[in-house]
Parts: structure tokens; sequence; C-alpha cells
């Protein structure tokens, strides 16, 4: 429930009470703060509360901005503060004037210098932010927000609003300020309209979020029946998934319907519907007498090794001390020449881009080429962002904080035996150069990894190796991952996990070790993505005891290793189907109850992953 208290005399004509309850709220007039303080008493402490200057003149999407967005505990434009309940103990203390004095100086003064020409929201904003609750103050832009203070002022504000559509202004702000090109001119412009649509007849982004999702799977069951036709159509439907795709975030942002639920299916669904098309596209080439699961398969392993390069970057300099780089200098001198700008943002070959190039193809080629473009495109990208990133963290000065080290050791995914090396090794870490760290972990997943390819299935040579991996993933974590180079460590133990394991199902050459290798790294790749948005979220990685059952990523790497030497090509896919359906069930029960039933914060992506 929301309660707005219009605190004030009230401006003759105003609509602002209509306003409000439009937007959701209960209503309630008082006539000043000591009236103020017994309304907000009398409101359930599970409530939101907004208390509001009666004289307020703008816009309703200002105050639709302000008072009804549920990321934030307190939220505020000139004329009117919302909380949430955990601000109401900040907002009561600004409102009684009982703050400490050091903290909240404006919040114990504020009885004494309310007067009638007061705006009682703004002095109660101070306090509530001097109380040590952020107050969040949403960019208005042309939008019009004030408290005039006289006749023509008055006059002046309404002609200000008048002069703005504040719908065209909802509308376009709906839209994320940076996609990609595809995005931004062959979809926003009317998948915005579509949200808007949604919007009035009452569907939540979760529901479009959803449909986006079936339509994703049933344009891969299209893919799998193997006839042109099929493919044609699977086409058509991938890209409307998609269009539904970018109306579900521009739907939570026209409407502020932004949710703990929302954020976890935002998260899971759009890899989820690219890698269910990926393992369509290879059901209807075998049916064609095609086997392209190997290319499937790698072209999952590359773009998920890519998003982890991204990710692991992303948290090392999230908040790194002393940030500088001639080679950011550089980015930012291009950005200001247009086309330079929409130029490299395709040849990331983000979502966008990506999802049209295979919707494409897929209507009017073959699986397989769809696949060599993929590993072409995706691979081209992976090196060019990844040496942008090489040379930003070799010229930049930065001090890695805790937090960021904190956060690589989560990515790292490291297991049981991985940590007991680790503790065991922590003297000889301490002693190795900066750049060990990523160079050990490189190092051991790349001769894993080609001794998997090399050599014959049933060999021993890839268990020896996965046990030698499991000594070079502990030591490379042995110390605070701080380097400058220490965020290639996660992405190097992606790589040599995934890698290792489609090289054994490929070795195997049985109808189905392919698949069930999918299908493993799929449920792998779910717990590092996961791992990744809850850090995000600011709620740290998965439970330890998770990435104990689960055996982290060197105990996943020597369980595999240790059944293809051990058991027969066709156990070993039986072996590795089990292992796929007990890595899924445990990482998705878990989070489900976690994002469902947790304190999770509504976390939505505003940037376009690649």
């Amino acid at each position: 429930m929301s309660t707005a208290i219009l605190t004030g005399p009230p401006v003759p004509g105003s609509s602002l009470e209509g306003d409000l309850r439009s937007l959701g709220f209960d209503v309630r007039v008082s006539p000043g703060a000591d009236r103020t303080a017994e309304l907000l008493a009398e409101v359930p402490g599970a409530d939101r509360v907004a208390v509001v200057d009666a004289r307020f003149v703008g816009h309703v999407h200002a105050l639709r901005l302000a008072l009804t967005d549920p990321r934030f505990p307190a939220a505020a434009v000139p004329g009117a503060l919302t909380v949430q309940p955990a601000g109401r103990a900040a907002l009561v203390r600004a409102l009684a004037g009982t703050g400490a004095p050091d903290t909240a100086r404006a919040a114990a003064e504020a009885p004494a210098v309310i007067t009638s020409d007061t705006v009682l929201p703004d002095v109660l904003a101070q306090g509530v932010e001097a109380d040590g609750t952020p107050v969040h103050r949403p960019e208005l832009g042309s939008l019009v927000a004030t408290v005039p203070g006289d006749p023509r002022a008055l006059d002046e504000a309404r002609q200000a609003v008048l002069a703005v559509d504040d719908e065209a202004v909802r509308l376009r702000s709906s839209v994320k300020a940076r996609d990609g090109f595809f995005t931004t001119y062959c979809v926003s412009p009317y998948s915005r309209h579509i949200a808007r649509w949604c919007a009035r007849r009452g569907l939540t982004p979760n529901q479009v979020t959803t449909a986006s999702l079936i339509t994703a799977l049933i344009a891969a069951g299209f893919a799998a029946t193997g006839t042109r036709a099929g493919f044609a159509v699977a086409g058509l439907l991938l890209l409307l998934s998609f269009v539904l795709d970018c109306a579900d975030g521009q739907l939570a942002r026209y409407s502020l319907q932004y949710s703990t639920m929302g954020a976890w299916l935002d998260a899971t669904f759009d890899r989820a519907k690219e890698y269910a098309f990926y393992a369509g596209l290879a059901l209807g080439a075998a049916r064609a007498g095609d086997d392209v699961w190997a290319l499937a398969l790698g072209a999952m392993v590359l773009q998920t090794c890519r998003h982890v390069v991204d990710f692991s970057f992303n948290e090392a300099n999230h908040d790194a001390v002393s940030n500088t780089s001639p080679t950011a200098a550089l980015s930012d001198k291009l950005d200001s020449v247009g086309w330079t700008v929409w130029v490299r943002r395709m040849i990331v070959l983000p979502i966008g881009e990506r999802w049209a190039m295979i919707a494409v193809l897929t209507a009017v080629t073959t699986p397989r080429i769809v696949f060599y473009a993929l590993l072409v495109g995706c691979g081209f990208a992976a090196c060019y962002t990844t040496a942008g990133r090489l040379l930003r963290s070799l010229t930049r000065k930065a001090t890695r904080t805790e937090r960021a080290t904190r956060a690589l050791a989560e990515l790292a995914d490291s297991g049981p035996l991985a940590e007991t090396v680790a503790r065991a090794a922590r003297p000889l870490a301490r002693r190795l150069p900066a750049i060990a760290p990523p160079v050990i972990a490189l190092l051991g997943g790349g001769a894993l990894a080609a001794t998997a390819v090399l050599s014959p299935y049933g060999s021993l040579w890839p268990l020896l190796a996965a046990v030698g991996y499991v000594l070079t993933s502990g030591l490379a974590v042995a110390r605070p991952l701080g380097g400058a180079l220490d965020w290639l460590v996660p992405p190097a133990f992606r790589a040599a996990e995934y890698g290792t394991i489609l090289a054994l199902a490929a070795r195997a050459d049985v109808d189905g070790a392919l698949p069930a290798a999918f299908g493993l790294v799929s449920a792998v790749a779910y717990h590092h993505y996961d791992t990744v948005y809850r850090i995000r979220g600011g709620t740290g990685a998965p439970p330890r005891w998770l990435v104990r059952v689960i055996g982290g990523h060197e105990g996943r790497i020597l369980a595999v290793a240790l059944l293809a030497a051990l058991v027969t090509a066709t156990d070993f896919t039986i072996a590795l189907t089990a292992l796929a359906v007990v890595v899924a069930l445990v990482v998705l029960v878990e989070s489900i109850r976690f994002w469902v039933s947790s304190a999770a914060p509504a976390v939505h992506d505003e940037g376009e992953p690649a």
C-alpha cells in the first residue's frame, strides 16, 4: 500500500490530489507539520509513504519517477518526498527533529525553521539524507517539478507544464540510454509502443519476459524440425522474441515496475533463449544428416567466456581507486565522433546484432553456416574487447579494492580441492610476481584443454592433466586477486572447464555425447551467470555449500576426466547426462529459492551485454 500526505495550503484549480490517486496513493490532507506527524503515525509501517506539498506544480511523470520507483529507500523531487518502509525511521526523526546533531543537523533544525513558505518535503528530504538514508533524485530533463512562491511563478510553472508532453517524455525514457545499433534503430522505435500497450492493459514486465522465453522456445522447436520452412519460421519467431525482450525492459521503465523476480528473469532468460535456440539448430541439422553439436557447444562456450571476460573486468574495476588510462582517454575521444560509437558497438556483436544475424542466417542458410558465422563473429569480438581491456589494465594506475578482489574470488568458483591447494601454496604465492595468477591460470587451463583435444578417448593423459589443473588453479587463487590482470583468472577457468568437457565429449565419438556435454555446460553456465547477477546486486555469491556440492570448476573437471579415463564412451555419455541433471537441479532449486524468497535487490541491466 502507498499513502501520500498533502501538506500546506492547496492551490486553487490544482489536480494534484487526483494525480496522486492515479499513481496508486491513498491521499490524506495535513494543514501543517504537527498534523503531518500524526498522519504519518497512522500509516502502517509496511507501507510506502509520501509527503507532498499541496502547492506542487509539475508533470505527473515527475511525481511518478519520484514517488513510485521501488528500487530506492527514499526519493525526492522539489516539493515531494517518498520513503519505503526501510526509510520510515529516518523520516520520523526528520519530522520530529530528533536526529543526532552531528549527523542529522538539518533534521534537528527542521521544526524551528518551518514557516508558511517552507516546502516541508524538501526540508524533510535534507533531514532524511543527513540521517544516513540516501535520497534518490531522478533526472527530470524537460519535466517540471516545482513549488511556486507567488502567483507569477505559479503561472510560469503551469505554462512550462503545458509546453512539455510528459507522456512523450515517459515513452522516450522507457528506452535504454545506451543500446546497440540494431536495437536502437530497428526495434526500439516500435517496441516501446508495444510496452505502452501492455502497460495500459495491466500486463507486467514478467509476463512479457515469459512470453519472450516461450516464443524463443517455440522458435527452437521449429528449428529442430530441420526443414526449410521450419528454419524460416524459427528465424521470424526469434526476431519476435527479441522484440518482446526489448519491450519487457521498456515496460519496466515505462511503468517503473521493477521487482526481484523481474531481476532474476531478466538475468537468466536471455541466455536460456539463445542457448536453447543453438540446441534447436543442432537438432534440426541432425535431422538433415549434419552433426553440428560440436559447433553449437563451441558457440555457447565462446559466448559465455566473452560474458565472463566482461563481468570480471567490470567487477575488478567497479570501484578502483585512482583509475586512469590513456586507452580510456582515447576511447572517450572517439566517442565524440558519432559514427565511431556505432561502429564500435556493432563490431562487438551485442545481443541485438547477434540475434538478427542468427535469425536471418537461420531463415536463408543452414545451421552449420549459422554456427560458423557465430564463431567467426564472436571470436573477432572477443579478441577486440579483450585486447582493449588488456590495454586499459596495463596502462592504468589503479589500486583494487577489497570488494573487487572478493568479487573476483567469487567469480573464480573454486571448489574444495582448489581451496585446499591454495591454503598450502599461500607462502609460495606471496613470492611470485604480480603477473603470476593469470599466467598460471592460462597455462594450466591451456595445457588441460590441449591434452583433452590431442589424446584419444580413454587415455590417462587428460586425467593427469586434470590433476595438474587442480594444482595450478589452487595456486592461481592462493593470494588475493588484486593485480592489474587478475581479472583474467575467472574467464581462464571458464574456458578450461567448458573447453575440456567439449573436447572429451567430441573424443568419445558416440551419439549423444556432445548433446550431453551441451546440457552439462548449460547447467554450469547458469550457475556462473547466477553468481554474476548476485554479485551485481550486492548480495554476494551463492553460498559456499552450493559451490562445494557441485565441486567447483576444478572438481567438475577432475570428475569428467576420471569418467573419460575409466568408462566406455557409451557409459560416459550416460554419466555426463546424469551429472548435468544433478548440477542443474541443485543450482536451479537454490537459485529460485534465493531470487523468489530472499530480499534480493531488483537489479536491471541498463547496458546491452555482448
